[in-house]
């Protein structure tokens, strides 16, 4: 079992958005894999963008007993962060998905959960794949 659970935007929406088809595959994770689950500011932003007002009190429930903690400092690694974002240029990465990517990088035994296929091309420590979860 992973001993760092990294979450995605997409996974915050599928679990948190009534509508979202992904909800079952996110729930049944959320199950699996108790919190704290870790991610970023940048992750967070987008994740209440996309939640919107009606969305965003679930999310603030989550940050709030900690269940989602934000724990990563781009300042710690900015360089690190934005050769990601040009290597992937063409995908294109998203600043929040190479804060992920690094996050898989730095933290022992990561596993991201996302819904985000694009995870399944991004490389990290050079050729190693993203230890991550995606619906099927």
């Amino acid at each position: 079992m992973a001993a760092n659970v990294v979450v995605d935007a997409s996974y915050l929406v599928a679990l948190l958005s009534r509508r979202d088809s992904n909800r079952a595959w996110a729930e049944a994770q959320a199950r699996r894999f108790a919190p704290p689950w870790r991610t970023c500011d940048a992750v967070l932003s987008e994740a209440f963008h996309l939640l919107g007002a009606k969305g965003a009190p679930a999310l603030v429930a989550l940050l709030r007993r900690r269940a989602v903690v934000s724990a990563f400092h781009l300042a710690d690694t900015p360089e690190e962060v934005l050769a990601l974002i040009d290597k992937y240029r063409d995908v294109p990465m998203s600043f929040a998905d190479a804060c992920l990517v690094r996050m898989t990088e730095i933290l022992p035994e990561p596993m991201l959960i996302t819904t985000d296929a694009d995870f399944r091309i991004y490389r990290r420590l050079g050729r190693r794949t993203v230890p991550c979860l995606l619906p099927d």
